[in-house]
């Protein structure tokens, strides 16, 4: 996007994006798009093809692509978002300069294909702009780095650093650490800032604020991203939620409000309630409880995501929320006496290997669902969840504690089922259904050495 005197975004026009291919002369053009579990697809064009492709999109066989088209109605059409593209620092020589384009999946009929993650989350901003609200995200994304081996494969017993949870890195760590923000900063993408997190080669970055299909593609273009400077310097970057069982986990914990769609009031700010939330954040807050547990196949969605969710240090066990404690599943941040139009709920169960479009999705249509039924907000829970007896909480609902149990919550979660639409939860349901099925006829080493010689 481009930027008016005034700083806000304007939209990109053909014009705008031809003169700056022309002017950085850009031979080469990516777009881009995920199928439905968040991996990343490309078709690059050259660039003297761009014009073309604006006007009339790209045609490709979607057959191959998880859940996308059977074999007989395969043919799709990749349209490109203008106010995406960008030029990719990492390419910077002559022969090689390249933008990108993030696109939506069409049918050749020209109607938004409903198998294209990025279209069921604009699907669903359109339903709050129904309601009168824009949705605003901003990400804390967590990552670990380790050292390659002469074959580029991840050494797991060689993490990029030792140090602690705010540690001053080594100057080398800050080195990459660097190179990464400048990364994103050449992309457009808006740091807020970054620091060592709790495990040995565990790293965080923070994001601003934005609205919610920018922080989607800001967040699907900073795994690539950062994956690829990582490799440039011999080390291996993952969004892994738990490759090391002697580490904590990576989360992605999600800031969320809704503001006014004409004059980008903070909707979720009352500075008259004890937690500074308005009665329409309330019924949000309730409706993303009310929905959790249906929430988080989608929002933590591997079978490995489980090792970090209701085990991993302060990643979130129970269905509560809080001020202060940071084993809630959802947190209000504190603001600043004046700085109310920052008021916001931290959603923590979410990782970074999630599909950012479908996420983002089902966390509003959640949120969306409490202000339409007026869901009544439990009371907070502030006491340390941490290391507590689960006896003594044995009235509070949790987290699912595997890929299976959460599946099953989301097949029962009608609101959730709808926010991904019947072709896209239907084939998601059946994907990681293959993949917990997978998991379960595994024989581990944990097994073996257990159990082989007992019995």
């Amino acid at each position: 996007m481009k930027l008016d005197a005034n700083r806000h975004y304007l939209p990109m026009t053909k014009d705008d994006v031809l003169t700056l291919v022309a002017e950085e002369r850009v031979k080469f053009i990516s777009l881009w798009f995920t199928d439905i579990t968040g991996t990343v697809k490309s078709i690059v064009v050259p660039a003297m093809q761009l014009e073309n492709v604006i006007e009339n999109g790209v045609h490709f066989d979607g057959s191959s692509i998880e859940g996308f088209a059977r074999v007989a109605e395969s043919d799709m059409v990749l349209v490109p978002d203008l106010d995406t593209f960008t030029i990719l620092p990492w390419h910077n020589n002559d022969e090689e300069r390249t933008g990108r384009l993030i696109c939506t999946v069409h049918t050749t009929t020209g109607d938004p294909f409903i198998g294209d993650p990025r279209n069921v989350l604009i699907r669903a901003l359109r339903a709050a702009q129904e309601m009168g609200f824009a949705f605003k995200t901003g990400m804390e994304l967590e990552f670990f780095l380790f050292y390659t081996d002469a074959y580029g494969k991840s050494v797991l017993e060689a993490p990029q650093d030792n140090a602690g949870y705010f540690d001053h890195a080594d100057e080398k760590v800050q080195v990459v650490r660097r190179k990464m923000v400048s990364a994103l900063l050449d992309i457009g993408i808006m740091v807020d800032g970054t620091h060592s997190e709790t495990g040995m080669g565990q790293h965080e970055i923070d994001f601003q604020y934005s609205h919610a299909l920018v922080s989607a593609d800001q967040m699907l273009t900073t795994r690539i991203a950062l994956k690829t400077i990582a490799a440039q310097n011999d080390l291996h970057c993952t969004f892994m939620p738990r490759p090391v069982a002697h580490q904590p986990g990576s989360g992605m914990h999600t800031h969320q409000s809704l503001h006014d769609c004409n004059t980008g009031e903070n909707r979720f700010a009352d500075v008259s309630h004890e937690y500074g939330l308005s009665e329409i954040a309330q019924r949000f807050l309730a409706g993303q409880l009310a929905h959790a547990r249906g929430m988080c196949a989608i929002l933590a969605p591997l079978v490995n995501s489980y090792k970090r969710l209701c085990t991993s240090f302060e990643a979130p066990v129970y269905v509560t929320w809080a001020h202060v404690n940071r084993g809630s599943l959802i947190r209000i941040p504190s603001t600043a006496l004046g700085k109310e139009a920052h008021t916001r709920l931290e959603l923590r169960c979410p990782d970074p290997s999630a599909n950012p479009y479908l996420a983002m999705a089902v966390m509003l249509m959640a949120g969306l669902d409490g202000i339409r039924q007026h869901l009544e907000l439990p009371d907070p829970l502030e006491e340390t969840l941490l290391m507590r007896n689960r006896g003594r909480l044995r009235q509070v609902e949790t987290l699912p504690t595997s890929l299976e149990e959460a599946l099953e919550a989301l097949r029962g979660d009608d609101v959730v089922m709808s926010a991904l639409g019947p072709y896209i939860s239907d084939r998601y349901l059946a994907a990681k259904q293959q993949e917990t099925d997978a998991y379960n006829r595994q024989v581990t080493q944990w097994e073996i050495d257990r159990y082989l010689n007992r019995y």
